[in-house]
């Protein structure tokens, strides 16, 4: 056997059914369309959510809620994740920076450090918010806490 006898097995390749190529291939005339009607012509295409004429979903449904432009996402950090950082690389001072290169946060991102978990070390941590446990967690160890 050699690349020049290499054929696919016998039924696994059938012919694409050639519509619209003259009554002998018996897909002509109507071309699977139907007679006449919208849907037959070319370029025919319904609107998406198009119902049929009843009153589509999207406006059945009432509109709700608000989304404030305004509002700043937070990347949340628990205090479990610092003391796991800090034990894994021997940090004293954990900035975004530091967190941005462990892979917990994008570079763009805003830090928020929270009050979950424990600190068994001092620290200094740097970031865009604390919540009150994490400050006051971080500085019974006499750590800083310093908001960005």
């Amino acid at each position: 056997m050699d690349l020049s006898n290499l054929k696919p097995a016998k039924g696994s390749v059938k012919k694409k059914t050639r519509i619209a190529r003259g009554e002998g291939s018996g897909k002509g005339g109507t071309a699977t369309r139907g007679h006449k009607g919208q849907k037959s012509r070319s370029g025919y295409s319904k609107k998406i959510g198009f119902e049929g004429g009843q009153m589509p979903l999207q406006r059945r449904v009432p509109k709700f809620g608000f989304k404030n432009r305004n509002r700043v996402e937070y990347k949340a950090i628990n205090l479990s994740m610092l003391q796991a950082l800090a034990d894994k690389r021997n940090l004293e001072a954990i900035d975004v920076e530091t967190l941005v290169e462990a892979g917990l946060v994008s570079k763009n991102a805003k830090v928020k450090i929270l009050g979950n978990g424990k600190l068994e070390r001092k620290l200094d941590v740097t970031a865009n918010a604390f919540s009150a446990s994490a400050r006051k967690a971080i500085e019974a160890l006499k750590g800083t806490a310093t908001t960005i």
